[in-house]
């Protein structure tokens, strides 16, 4: 199976590894609307990348479910981090929020000029979104934006493990 596809002039890549330790231009951080960091991903935000990226999100507030907010990404390798709130525990029509989310993570890399941008499986894992569901509507939504008229060159899907990274794997190899 492909760990790449080209769409236009850009590529959707898949691979294995820490979101948060790769050297992008910025990445997607599956945000609480509060934008508090948490645990799991939060918490290595939070110690690894330092007190300026929670100072910046205190100043923001808070986002709706659906939307997004980028920052700097402190200390990190990134330049900066996109925080997407999205749909979580089995909420009605996680398939179209999902979506929602997706279009609007990618609008805000594209309003900072950003051209590479890594994704984690969004809202799988501890928000509760069925893998499955997380694999399709993202490869389909990374597509469709890549599709139009867009300054973003390369996206990547960033998988945890062997189970999230077949579970893209699939849904990446059926792109015609």
């Amino acid at each position: 199976m492909p760990d790449s596809v080209k769409i236009n002039q850009s590529t959707i890549r898949l691979i294995k590894g820490d979101l948060t330790a790769l050297d992008v231009e910025a990445f997607v951080f599956y945000a609480r609307p509060d934008l508090a960091l948490g645990s799991g991903f939060g918490n290595a935000i939070s110690m690894r990348g330092g007190s300026t990226i929670k100072e910046e999100l205190e100043k923001i507030g808070g986002i709706k479910s659906g939307e997004a907010v980028a920052t700097a990404a402190g200390e990190l390798k990134a330049g900066y981090i996109i925080h997407a709130a999205g749909p979580a525990f089995h909420e009605e029509n996680i398939e179209g929020k999902l979506l929602i989310t997706m279009e609007n993570a990618l609008k805000c890399a594209e309003e900072k000029g950003i051209k590479q941008l890594a994704f984690p499986p969004m809202g799988a894992g501890f928000f509760a979104v069925p893998l499955p569901v997380c694999a399709k509507v993202m490869i389909e939504s990374i597509k469709r934006y890549l599709s139009g008229d867009t300054g973003i060159k390369e996206v990547i899907i960033c998988a945890a493990d062997n189970r999230d990274y077949k579970s893209f794997a699939v849904e990446l190899a059926a792109i015609d």
